[in-house]
């Protein structure tokens, strides 16, 4: 004992001053995203063990449902989603599915599936009608045609995992509830773009969940995301940001979700899934995409997305510059911080994708937790001055 009190205290007199700056950095940014994992993004696992004891409560109500769904030129997808939507295992449900200007067999499909399914309804946009917010028009067409107060919206390269989807869903909308956040997931392909894909659906989806939770809404996936009629015309919807092309589902969360009105649905039953893009440059244009509406976020949500970022950016920065000091103290103290963070990170992952039944992440993770922001980067940086297009597909 006392070697190693002398070997600790000769190499902590031999450290440098710029170094022992670097330590006590690195263990205050690593305490900050201990409590991003443990305290924000743990509120999912905590919820899903309360929910498995019986200690949230769910509405015994079975409210009708108007199913959305905006697409365009989305005849082969609807082919083999919707049948999956129209076969849900829900007494009383619509689906309306808004035809965008499609130039494809898209009103072929529809007409078919709609002679066979009696509460499967459908609206056009003409293809010359240029808007451009296009698929908020869409939308707000069909949530204009919705028979019903509860609105749920998918995508039509969507596809639930169960045919309890609606149920699930629709159970959250207890009193006081308007809004209801679920997952979209992609489907497991082989490659390393698949495994990135469902790394980052994964952790944005712990990062909009959990900040719900913990009364800090600040966005949904328009994959898979719930809202009554009544709330919508009651906040003008779109209305404040139909200057841009996306935002109908983030933008919307982001400005009208609150503490008491919103809840997050996680089980395996509820989630939908997706074709992932199949290389780097569609991926990248997915997320030029979605990061466009960043800069209409309200100021809390900016400043807690920005404070994970950049604690994250400063842990390995400060990682690498500890290390670089040479010192047998820096060596240990980095490598037990840097090894604590990476089981935190690992569990709280794995966790959640064992809730949602989605695919383990069993390596990389430090990797992609590097290279995703650098990647987010790159695809902000593409899109920067280049104008808003028609097409929203």
């Amino acid at each position: 004992m006392a070697d190693f009190q002398q070997f600790f205290i000769e190499a902590w007199e031999a450290l440098p001053l710029w170094a022992e700056i670097c330590l006590y950095c690195f263990c205050a940014v690593f305490l900050v995203q201990l409590v991003y994992y443990l305290v924000m993004y743990g509120a999912v696992l905590r919820y899903s063990k309360r929910i498995k004891k019986g200690k949230v409560e769910f509405s015994a109500d079975k409210p009708a449902v108007s199913v959305i769904i905006c697409a365009k030129n989305e005849a082969e997808n609807l082919t083999a989603n919707l049948p999956h939507i129209l076969e849900q295992h829900y007494r009383n449900y619509e689906v309306i599915v808004i035809n965008d200007g499609s130039d494809d067999d898209t009103a072929d499909v529809l007409t078919r599936l709609e002679a066979k399914y009696e509460h499967l309804h459908t609206r056009t946009v003409p293809k010359n009608a240029k808007f451009i917010a296009s698929k908020k028009f869409a939308l707000s067409l069909g949530i204009k045609a919705a028979s019903y107060d509860v609105l749920l919206f998918t995508d039509a390269d969507c596809c639930p995992t169960s045919e309890e989807w609606i149920a699930q869903m629709v159970c959250n909308f207890t009193d006081g509830t308007q809004i209801v956040l679920g997952y979209g997931g992609y489907k497991k392909q082989k490659g390393f773009v698949s495994y990135a894909i469902s790394y980052d659906t994964i952790t944005i989806a712990l990062q909009y969940m959990g900040y719900a939770l913990c009364g800090k809404p600040y966005m949904g996936v328009g994959r898979n995301m719930a809202f009554r009629k009544s709330f919508f015309e009651t906040t003008k919807g779109f209305a404040s940001h139909l200057d841009l092309q996306s935002g109908d589902d983030d933008l919307f969360v982001n400005e009208y979700a609150e503490k008491g009105n919103v809840r997050v649905e996680c089980s395996e039953l509820s989630t939908t899934m997706s074709e992932p893009k199949r290389n780097i440059d569609e991926w990248m244009k997915q997320k030029s995409r979605h990061l466009s509406t960043y800069g209409r976020y309200n100021l809390r949500s900016k400043l807690l997305l920005s404070g994970e970022l950049v604690s994250r950016t400063l842990f390995y920065a400060l990682l690498v510059a500890s290390f670089v000091s040479l010192n047998n103290i820096a060596y240990i103290a980095c490598g037990i911080l840097l090894i604590a963070r990476m089981i935190c990170q690992y569990c709280t992952i794995n966790s959640f994708a064992k809730i949602l039944g989605e695919r383990r992440f069993k390596g990389g993770v430090v990797f992609l937790d590097i290279f995703i922001p650098l990647f987010n980067l790159s695809a902000k940086l593409s899109s920067k001055g280049k104008k808003q297009h028609y097409k929203w597909k």
